[in-house]
């Protein structure tokens, strides 16, 4: 059985700390595991540190330079030079638990998912706003809905690569700047009757980088992330249940707006609110305008 884990990397030198916690992979027996490291960047920056923590490894790592500043041509270059029977993928800022790769594997077998997804524990720096801190908003935990997975990130997730929903299916090239090309493409595999689910003890962990420890920053990816779920969720929908949706939307935000007003004088309950309320204004403005640009 072989899994290829595939990292895109863009001018980080977390990438080895990625690396090497691959390395470290406690698989199951009869698996084997190939690391495949995806440099985005015009110039291939990467490959001189890829190739000195590749020499420290026993796991074969593959080094792929797909030059675009669009992470969804870097995602679709690792697809391409993946053969295994599975593809996980994890970001090159995060670290992987030694049980990653075999927790992930053996839940997708026990329950016959064409994916899985872990939890991505995001580890603040020193100074981390206490608002932040209290509602964890770098880490990620996928969440069912109506008691079933149906999307998720691509920073924790392994794939069954001969699996019909996903064979030949790539990441949407129009949003490898905005972010949501993961949610767009999980959502697709769903929509076409893949079966997703959640492994709670395949754990990553992200190092936080400061320049997201930001409200506007959070502000606008819960907007993009509005746009991208209004758009998965409407684009196979009658027209009635579009208009239906945005209405609802209207009124989660402006519900949204009148609980940040109340809880003025607490940043952790304020913020909650209008970052909430930032989230359907983007499922609200599915339609019109274009989502912003985060990477």
């Amino acid at each position: 059985m072989k899994i290829d884990v595939c990292i895109c990397t863009y001018q980080r030198e977390a990438i080895c700390h990625a690396m090497l916690s691959i390395d470290k992979q406690v698989l199951p027996s009869g698996a084997s595991l190939r690391l495949i490291v995806i440099d985005n960047d015009l110039t291939p920056t990467a490959k001189e540190r890829v190739e000195a923590t590749a020499a420290k490894m026993t796991v074969p790592v593959k080094y792929v330079h797909a030059p675009s500043h669009n992470i969804s041509i870097a995602r679709n270059a690792g697809l391409d030079a993946a053969d295994a029977d599975w593809i996980a993928i994890m970001d090159d800022d995060e670290h992987a638990a030694p049980n990653w790769v075999r927790s992930l594997l053996g839940h997708a077998i026990e329950h016959d998912f064409d994916v899985v997804f872990g939890p991505a524990i995001a580890r603040y720096p020193e100074g981390t706003p206490e608002w932040i801190l209290a509602r964890d908003y770098l880490s990620t935990f996928p969440e069912p809905r109506n008691g079933e997975y149906r999307t998720g990130p691509t920073n924790n997730t392994l794939m069954r690569a001969a699996s019909p929903h996903i064979e030949g299916r790539r990441f949407l090239l129009e949003k490898g700047r905005t972010g949501g090309e993961d949610t767009a493409f999980f959502f697709d595999v769903w929509r076409s009757g893949g079966r997703l689910g959640m492994c709670e003890t395949a754990i990553v962990y992200e190092d936080v980088d400061p320049a997201r420890l930001e409200f506007d920053w959070l502000s606008r990816r819960k907007f993009r992330s509005g746009m991208t779920y209004g758009r998965s969720s409407l684009s196979a929908n009658h027209p009635i249940f579009k208009l239906g949706l945005i209405a609802l939307a209207a009124v989660k935000s402006c519900y949204c707006l009148i609980r940040a007003a109340a809880a003025i004088s607490s940043p952790t309950k304020r913020n909650f609110w209008r970052l909430r309320g930032t989230f359907h204004k983007g499922v609200m403005s599915a339609f019109v305008g274009e989502e912003p640009e985060l990477y």
